[in-house]
């Protein structure tokens, strides 16, 4: 199959006799934790208060949800990825029920009802639906090694069209946009040809159109869209588009050193919503300055240039796959949660990976390190 420039096995060595402790990307791996660290100290920053006893109850449940994953990365590591291949349909199929599941037993959150109450926590099992996504995409392109034709082209458009419909109906379309988007990489790296992406971008525009028509967005995902296709308050949107006003005025505010840990003014005021989560990166831009936000995009762009040259390391077509899925659900998920806070993109609640606050999108996010780390640790076998 044909790929894009730089993806492709690799040549076996004698040095598969090595540790595999030993072939972890050490890179990779300090990277990820770095922008875990800085996540933990903005989600502490963003919810501490202002009064003379700080608030540390966000910051301990998102240390526990870290540690947490850290654990499930290492434990994924240690598993051959080619094992993975066998349980794809299992994973799937289990996604389809959890997925279908929550929207009869879910709570609703911001008018999504997407998450299962789990005791104090909230788990929602669309952020682990990417990963089981991913890996069943890799696994059916992988089955037949020529370029794919459009019949199947078509049924995996299907595998990730199924989950992502259940999703929309939660309704959650930032979720569904990370699923596209991983999507479209890994059909590009399988060797899709042109006319079928051409394809699925006509069937996207077809079923955004639909779902517009048919209402299934909530009329506060709706004011989203418009405050930023219209640019300009109306009576509809006007909370929506002040969120978005506000949240670029604190990166303003920051300058280029930043107002100082604690110390920003917008944040303390309580002008930006969400702060510990979609609007995380406000936090980094007003305290941090221009010069702490541009350190974090060189992390997150050292994470993507590894996990680019695991995919172009990797020793077959699945493992290859794999590294392209989570290569466009991590840039995807980076480039729209910085442009909802900077007013380039649309507010759609998509997560900082690593940095916003949420226990399952920071276990996914480990997860789909530990993949990559298990594709690179076995390059030579």
């Amino acid at each position: 199959m044909t790929a894009l420039a730089g993806f492709g096995p690799a040549r076996r060595s004698s040095s598969s006799q090595t540790s595999l402790v030993w072939r972890v990307d050490v890179t990779l791996l300090v990277a990820t934790l770095a922008v875990t660290g800085l996540g933990l100290l903005m989600v502490y920053s963003a919810t501490r208060g202002t009064g003379s006893v700080p608030n540390k109850s966000f910051l301990d449940r998102q240390m526990t949800f870290a540690f947490v994953g850290v654990g499930l990365m290492a434990v994924t590591m240690l598993i051959d990825y080619r094992r993975l291949r066998e349980l794809a349909a299992l994973a799937y199929a289990a996604t389809i029920v959890v997925l279908l599941a929550v929207l009869v037993l879910g709570v609703r959150v911001n008018g999504a009802r997407a998450w299962f109450r789990i005791g104090p926590f909230q788990l929602q099992p669309s952020e682990f639906g990417k990963i089981a996504v991913i890996v069943a995409l890799a696994a059916f392109f992988t089955i037949d090694r020529a370029t794919p034709t459009a019949r199947q082209v078509l049924l995996g458009l299907a595998l990730a069209g199924v989950p992502s419909a259940i999703i929309m109906l939660q309704p959650d379309l930032g979720t569904v946009l990370v699923y596209t988007a991983f999507t479209t990489v890994i059909l590009t790296v399988a060797g899709v040809r042109p006319r079928h992406l051409l394809l699925l971008a006509l069937v996207v525009v077809a079923a955004s159109a639909a779902t517009l028509q048919l209402g299934v967005l909530s009329e506060y995902q709706v004011d989203r869209l418009t405050a930023f296709v219209d640019q300009k308050p109306t009576k509809e949107n006007v909370g929506v588009f002040e969120q978005q006003r506000n949240a670029q005025t604190a990166i303003g505010n920051g300058g280029m050193l930043g107002t100082g840990l604690f110390d920003g003014d917008q944040k303390n005021s309580a002008l930006v919503s969400q702060k510990q989560t979609d609007f995380i990166f406000t936090v980094v831009g007003e305290e941090l300055g221009f010069a702490g936000s541009a350190v974090l995009v060189a992390l997150y762009g050292i994470i993507v240039l590894r996990i680019w040259r695991v995919g172009a390391t990797a020793p077959d077509l699945f493992g290859t796959l794999i590294c392209a899925g989570v290569l466009g659900m991590t840039m995807f998920q980076v480039f729209e949660s910085i442009g909802m806070s900077t007013g380039i993109m649309p507010i759609t609640g998509i997560p900082l990976p690593f940095v916003s606050y949420g226990g399952s999108s920071i276990l996914a996010s480990f997860l789909s390190v530990g993949l990559v780390e298990n594709v690179h640790m076995r390059r030579f076998q």
